[in-house]
Parts: structure tokens; C-alpha cells; sequence
């Protein structure tokens, strides 16, 4: 496997150290080739590819899976032969799952390494911080599954592999009102998250438009545990379903938070609940039990590439992948078909092939760019059931 995995190695030399050297380097990529990274050169054997990702912290579950699909979509493709006679050589720099790393990371991958293209991120904010330095210095950027859409409008060069929150927020009102048959919701959301503010808006607009109430809604910050302020005004408003668009990690307190006063309806969400670490704990998985959320991908889908893809990855990696394994998979092999029909790893050329896509087949499903960029495609609605992620229904935009 050809992978180099950076975890900011470069950070030995201090952090004004590190500073210093990704300035010097982008500087005479300036005076060099007029700000437009060039990686790839016929002098070398590979084409870089670079990669951030929240390896560690506090969404550390996503980074890893998505990290794990995008190395053995690059590991598939050097089998294969690689593109254009060369090897594809990943270079991945872990974000910490903090605001403001992520810049700083995609800045030493362009101007370092020399990256003809970034993969990533999972979550929103950080996905949009890198996007503002890719479509700076002109590298295209593909994030598997962050939904969002400030990300694409960050530029021509960002492009993501996902649904976007409109889609997703449409789906779960309807989920709500139609299978749960709910007619009055609650919701709690973290303001200092764009993917969670962004879901909340467009699940409340479609919700009222069907004709239901939002009885109740609240907020909370990253960093809070008590939740049960919060939820005790929710439950005094009766609701018969919680939508709750957050992380994993903070669903798992609420909801259990949830349980203790009493409140029995089930809570909703979209793909930022999908991790094995939301059933972890004791009393977890009870306390999520009859609960749905939305995303992007089930391994029980019945697609012939997806069931090569959960074979592999399971024999890999000891268990099957979720969403995040899926969509950054198909990433790379997006990328890789990208530089094939482009014939030519500069990356303008690769950001025109990549906008140029008319229907891509992955394992996650069939994928169709729109003007902005963005993934038309299906979404998955999963319950939670017996302690697992049980397949419920499929969604078609």
C-alpha cells in the first residue's frame, strides 16, 4: 500500500516553525508557477493525493471511517495499475477535530506536498475551512459527506459526493410526518455547528410546510453535557418526535438524558448520529432504541458493488462499513475516474473533468453532479433496532 499517513509530523519543528515553512513553500509556489500547484510532474512516480480528516478528537469515528474507505479505494486503484501508468500516493493530515486546524493542514498539503487534489472533510465547518484555501490557490476539493451547502459555494473547485442539508432536512420532516405520522416535534440544536443550524432550518421549513408544529425549540453548544434544562421545556410542550441534528457523541447524552425525565417519543436525526460509539455505553443502545436518522448509505442495500465493497472492507477491518467508509471510498475512485478522462493530473484539469461528471457509479449508489456541484442522489433512513443500525426505507430526490 502506498499511503503516506502525516500526522503532522512537520509540527516537530514547533508550530511557528511549521507556520514558517508552509509560507516559504507557498511563496515560491508563487514566484514559481503563479500560485497553480502543479504535484504530479512527469519527474514523478506518483501523483499525490491529499486527504484531511478528523483522525482524533472529538469526531474522531467519522475521520477514521472515512479515512479507512478513501486508503482502500487508493489501495484498489494502484492494484488496478493506478492512473495514467502512475501510482496514486496518499497523504493524510489529521485536523484533531478542531475548528481552525483544518485550514492550516489543507495550506501544507498544496503548498508541501504538492497535492493535485484534497479529499475531505466529514464534518461541515471543517470541510468549508478548507474549501476557502483549495479554491484560493485553485486545487480542486471533493468532501464525501459533508452536507452543508456553504461548501460548494465556497468555490468552483469544491465538490462534494453527498446530498446537501435541504434534501436531507426534507426528508426527515416528511419521515416524521409521514411514517411517525407526528404532527407536533421538539428540536434541539447545536448553534455553533453549520451542519447542525443548516439541517434544523430546512427539516423546520418543509415540517411547517406540510402543515405540523415545532412546539419546542432549543440549543445547546459542543461542549455542554447537561442537557436537561433543555429537554424538561421540550417535554412540557408535548412533542411526539425530537429532531435533533447533531454529532454522535452529544446525541448519546441527550437522548439518554431524555429516558431519565421521562420523555418516551422517539428522537430523530440526520447522518451525524451515524457511528458505532452512538449505541456505546451502558444503556445507550436502550435508551436510542425506535430512534431514526438519515444518511447516505446501509451496507444491507442490495447493489452489486456495495456487496464486493462490505466483503472487503469487513475482512479488512472486522466489521462492515457505514456511510463515512462508503462515501469516502467513492471519493477517491471519483478522483481517480476524474484524472483518467482529463488525461492529466494538472489540477485544472482535473477540477474541469470532475465538473464535467454526468453520472458516476459508486458503491454507495449512483451519483449525478448538479451546476453547484453537488450529489443528486438517494438518501437511507435507518432505525435504530436491537442494539444495531437496521435498514428502514430508501428516499429518491
Amino acid at each position: 500500500m502506498s499511503i503516506s499517513l502525516v500526522l503532522g509530523g512537520a509540527r516537530r519543528l514547533g508550530r511557528a516553525g511549521w507556520m514558517a515553512a508552509i509560507a516559504a513553500a507557498t511563496a515560491a509556489a508563487v514566484m514559481v508557477s503563479g500560485c497553480k500547484p502543479e504535484g504530479g510532474s512527469a519527474a514523478s512516480d506518483t501523483i499525490p493525493v491529499g486527504e484531511f480528516a478528523s483522525l482524533t478528537g472529538s469526531e474522531a469515528a467519522f475521520g477514521r471511517s472515512s479515512h479507512n474507505g478513501t486508503a482502500m479505494a487508493i489501495d484498489d486503484i494502484n492494484a488496478a495499475g493506478g492512473v495514467l501508468g502512475k501510482k496514486l500516493r496518499l497523504v493524510t493530515e489529521d485536523n484533531q477535530s478542531k475548528d481552525g486546524e483544518s485550514q492550516t493542514a489543507v495550506k501544507k498539503l498544496i503548498s508541501l506536498d504538492k497535492v493535485v487534489a484534497v479529499l475531505g472533510e466529514v464534518a461541515s465547518g471543517r470541510s468549508i475551512e478548507g474549501a476557502q484555501t483549495c479554491q484560493k490557490y485553485r486545487v480542486p476539493q471533493i468532501s464525501p459527506s459533508s452536507t452543508n451547502p456553504k461548501v460548494t459555494e465556497q468555490g468552483d473547485c469544491i465538490f462534494r459526493m453527498c446530498f446537501i442539508d435541504p434534501f436531507q432536512g426534507t426528508v426527515m420532516a416528511k419521515f416524521a410526518g409521514g411514517t411517525l405520522r407526528a404532527r407536533k416535534v421538539g428540536m434541539l440544536v447545536d448553534v455553533g455547528a453549520p451542519y447542525s443550524v443548516g439541517l434544523a432550518t430546512f427539516f423546520k421549513e418543509r415540517f411547517l410546510a406540510d402543515g405540523g408544529a415545532v412546539v419546542a425549540e432549543q440549543k445547546f453548544t459542543k461542549d455542554d453535557k447537561d442537557f436537561k434544562a433543555q429537554l424538561t421545556a421540550i417535554k412540557a410542550a408535548g412533542p411526539e418526535a425530537v429532531f435533533v441534528p447533531a454529532y454522535y457523541g452529544q446525541v448519546t447524552l441527550i437522548v439518554m438524558q431524555a429516558r431519565e425525565l421521562g420523555i418516551t417519543v422517539p428522537f430523530i436525526g440526520g447522518d451525524g448520529w451515524e457511528a458505532p460509539e452512538l449505541l456505546k455505553g451502558p444503556g445507550a443502545a436502550q435508551a436510542l432504541e425506535g430512534c431514526f436518522f438519515s444518511t447516505h448509505y446501509s451496507p444491507d442495500q442490495d447493489i452489486p458493488k456495495s456487496r464486493e465493497f462490505v466483503a472487503k472492507y469487513l475482512a479488512k477491518h472486522g466489521d462492515r462499513p457505514d456511510a463515512m467508509a462508503a462515501l469516502g471510498y467513492d471519493s477517491a475512485q471519483f478522483l481517480a475516474d476524474a484524472i483518467r478522462r482529463a488525461g492529466s493530473a494538472e489540477p485544472g484539469k482535473i477540477r474541469d473533468a470532475l465538473a464535467a461528471t454526468k453520472e458516476f457509479d459508486g458503491v454507495a449508489g449512483k451519483m449525478t453532479l448538479d451546476a453547484a456541484r453537488n450529489a443528486r442522489k438517494a438518501a437511507v433512513i435507518l432505525a435504530i433496532k436491537d442494539g444495531r443500525f437496521a435498514y428502514k426505507e430508501t428516499v429518491n430526490p
